[in-house]
């Protein structure tokens, strides 16, 4: 059985709810994703959801084969055109690597890394079995690049990333281009970039949200179990001391409603808010998992005992719980009418600057305008822009 039929049906849904060029359409129909996930139901492989291929010792994901839909998106903004080499960050099922092989065809070179040799193993498989063997898979931290097959036309990471690797900016050639889930003090983004002048700038910036890359080039954030069956977290930005959580779940809540419309299927969907929030606030936080009476996660903020999280029921309400719960809530709230009084921004309409740091920090470095907001990573400088 080639399911032939269940590729056309996912690729005429995701062509309902978003623009796919053909190009990348086509390399949808055309590679079996069932194939690279051969412990899955085939027909739940055609489903438009992501799907868990490992988890660490603690029982949290650390890799699975993307939501095709975001595939799709990321592909588009990467623009692979036939006789390009491309070199992928994180290779996973392989599955991308099979469509970026397609997209860049017989003329073109495809090399993908994984720090897992569990997982390169199993990619080689998965590609050999879908008629893609030629794809090159190496076991190799992605920060590094991989030298040997420069330069690149276009570099794509399907891991989160925290920062901007000199290798791969390296790597790349002049007219080269890539494509990252890039962290934004904890919220990620997808942003293609080109060279302009001795900077990075985007040429498109979408939400996104992907398993965080490890390694030597790991971001600073961390997660907090608060059950231990996996089933509730907190997910911090970057590190820091917290209460007893938990038990101030178990309080009874202050509610807020912000009497503003709530116009997603979840608060965090769009990333707007929690763009805003990222940006504004330092205790700010994801927490996920089983939240009432199903799963999901959601922007909150944090401080000792207490918490307050944002759900969304017609309006987004504030809820806040523990000893300080009705004052998380309230300033929470708060940011919510901010947001909405400043016309809802979020990601996409923001422009955004990668400007590499010189060897030993020396240099010029950008200026914010009013308005901007800049970032300081590792090896680059973000200049972020709004209109």
């Amino acid at each position: 059985m080639d399911f032939a039929t269940q590729r056309q049906a996912m690729v005429a849904l995701l062509r309902e709810r978003r623009a796919i060029s053909d190009p990348v359409a086509a390399g949808l129909l055309a590679v079996p994703r069932h194939l690279f996930l051969p412990g899955v139901d085939p027909e739940h492989a055609y489903r438009d959801e992501a799907i868990v291929i490992k988890r660490d010792a603690e029982g949290l994901p650390i890799s699975s084969s993307s939501q095709p839909a975001i595939m799709a998106t990321m592909l588009d903004q990467l623009g692979v055109e036939p006789g390009h080499r491309v070199l992928e960050i994180g290779a996973g099922t392989g599955y991308n690597a099979a469509l970026l092989s397609h997209l860049a065809g017989p003329r073109g070179r495809v090399v993908s890394l994984d720090i897992d040799a569990d997982l390169v193993a199993a990619a080689e498989r998965h590609l050999s079995a879908a008629g893609a063997g030629q794809v090159e898979v190496v076991c190799a931290d992605g920060a590094e690049g991989f030298p040997e097959a420069a330069p690149y036309d276009r570099l794509i990471a399907t891991v989160g990333v925290w920062d901007l690797a000199p290798a791969w900016l390296e790597q790349l050639g002049p007219q080269g281009r890539l494509v990252v889930p890039l962290d934004l003090r904890g919220v990620q983004v997808s942003v293609a970039m080109e060279r302009e002048g001795g900077h990075w700038a985007s040429r498109s910036v979408v939400p996104c949200g992907f398993m965080r890359m490890r390694g030597a080039f790991a971001g600073p954030d961390e997660v907090h179990m608060l059950r231990q069956d996996g089933e509730l977290t907190l997910w911090l930005p970057e590190p820091r001391e917290i209460g007893d959580v938990l038990t101030s779940l178990d309080a009874v809540p202050t509610e807020i409603d912000t009497k503003v419309a709530d116009l997603s299927a979840a608060p965090v969907a769009g990333m707007g808010i929690a763009l805003w929030l990222a940006l504004r606030e330092r205790r700010w936080c994801v927490l996920s998992g089983k939240l009432g009476g199903g799963y999901g996660g959601t922007v909150a903020l944090v401080e000792g005992d207490g918490i307050a999280f944002l759900v969304g029921e017609g309006t987004m309400v504030v809820r806040g719980h523990g000893a300080d719960g009705a004052r998380l809530a309230a300033e929470l709230a708060g940011h919510v009418r901010a947001w909405a009084d400043a016309g809802r921004p979020k990601a996409s309409d923001m422009r955004l600057t990668a400007h590499p740091r010189p060897a030993g920090g020396a240099g010029p470095r950008p200026q914010a305008g009013a308005g901007d907001v800049i970032i300081e990573k590792r090896h680059t400088d973000l200049l972020l822009s709004f209109p």
